[in-house]
């Protein structure tokens, strides 16, 4: 009870100063110099074109696609900062999500009961008669999905 009479006592008190820093940058602005005066305003054509001179102006040449190999694009999905190096950190951020989802209290420690809340789940998706035991046919449902190969390496 004593921790929540001061929890909302520090409150009031802070929710104080913040109202009165808050008035106090008010007055600032308020003192802050008018705006310039505009100056002519000269009527554009909405239907005409821009014109430029660039001179002797000469924009940077386009990028080039480099031709991957398959090993280099997938070595590349890991290393982040492109070093040619792949750090335990960087190996490992590609399975973060992951984990997020599994870690549902947020505090980055997977106990064994999140980790047993998916595989229920999980074992209750597969279960579809609900008898708790899966035929090898219920099993067979949560065999990854092959991946489909492009038509053309386009």
């Amino acid at each position: 009870m004593r921790q929540t009479v001061l929890g909302v006592l520090l409150g009031l008190v802070f929710a104080g100063v913040g109202v009165f820093w808050w008035q106090g940058r008010a007055q600032v602005e308020a003192n802050a110099p008018p705006p310039p005066e505009p100056e002519e305003i000269v009527e554009i054509d909405p239907n005409a074109l821009p014109e430029t001179d660039p001179g002797e102006m000469v924009g940077p040449a386009p990028p080039e696609a480099s031709e991957l190999t398959r090993e280099e694009r997938r070595f590349f999905r890991y290393d982040r900062n492109r070093d040619r190096k792949i750090t335990r950190n960087e190996m490992l951020s590609t399975r973060a999500d992951a984990f997020r989802k599994l870690d549902k209290d947020g505090n980055n420690l997977l106990t064994f009961e999140e980790w047993a809340v998916r595989t229920s789940d999980r074992f209750a998706e597969m279960d579809g008669d609900g008898d708790l035991e899966l035929t090898a046919a219920e099993f067979a449902t949560s065999a990854p999905k092959p991946r489909r190969q492009p038509a053309c390496r386009c």
